[in-house]
């Protein structure tokens, strides 16, 4: 059984592991044509929410697109800013920066773009099209591209723009032979989660004593304690006091 080693467990592994963990069918029997597509498809859904939340996802990636004067980007499969055949445009940016592009390779410079959350934001600014340095952006998870905007525009070809989004989960299988390709840790995470979402479509329900929904919580909680990446506190500078001079200490604090 390929499940025995991780690097090769597929997703039918998981599949037909998971409607055994629901009750479905029992130890050594073959599940229905219907019950393991009806198993592959919650799959694939579980794996799609999954992607949306940050403390299940194991990493992020960054972007770039070099900057063309124009106001918006693309941000998708086959877009200004590429996500990769099989993805899906975020549902937003961790972060974003602009880049100036140095004509000495290495010797580029990043400065952090403040994120505008929402359109109303966004709309509050007056002159859209200025043309100077950046110092913010906004990002409208418009679907199947979403549009990624940073204001005041930046110059053509000098700046590069970069944003940071979660990494995609495989959250698509052509056949269930396919290989699960995630981080070990996901694995039973996957296989007790999965096997309490098919449950209801079989009217199982828990009982006293239970371990299933014991074990979803545990797996749930290895995921976050992995993929917990916090960043470091930042004071909106309004609300910081002006400096103090300390006429002892020469010193402002």
């Amino acid at each position: 059984m390929s499940a025995l080693d991780p690097a090769t467990t597929t997703m039918g592994d998981l599949v037909n592991e998971a409607l055994k963990e629901s009750g479905r069918i029992g130890v050594g029997q073959t599940p229905l044509a219907e019950d393991f597509n009806g198993g592959w498809m919650r799959l694939q859904w579980m794996l799609q929410q999954w992607e949306r939340k940050r403390w299940l996802v194991y990493h992020l990636e960054t972007k770039l697109v070099v900057s063309t004067g124009a106001t918006s980007y693309t941000v998708g499969p086959g877009g200004s800013v590429d996500t990769g055949v099989g993805s899906v445009r975020p549902d937003k940016i961790e972060s974003a920066f602009v880049r100036q592009l140095a004509q000495s390779p290495g010797n580029n410079i990043d400065w952090p773009l403040t994120l505008l959350q929402s359109m109303e934001d966004y709309n509050r600014i007056v002159l859209k099209g200025l043309v100077s340095f950046p110092g913010n952006a906004f990002y409208d998870p418009a679907w199947p591209l979403g549009n990624l905007y940073a204001w005041p525009v930046p110059t053509a070809s000098i700046y590069s723009i970069g944003i940071t989004i979660k990494a995609q989960l495989p959250v698509s299988f052509l056949n269930q032979a396919v290989v699960f390709t995630l981080p070990y840790e996901y694995y039973a995470a996957v296989l007790y989660n999965l096997a309490l979402r098919l449950r209801p479509k079989y009217g199982i329900g828990t009982y006293p004593g239970d371990p299933l929904p014991g074990l979803v919580r545990d797996s749930l909680a290895v995921l976050r304690g992995a993929n917990a990446a916090i960043a470091r506190l930042h004071v909106p500078r309004d609300l910081m006091r002006g400096g103090l001079y300390n006429i002892y200490s020469d010193q402002n604090y």
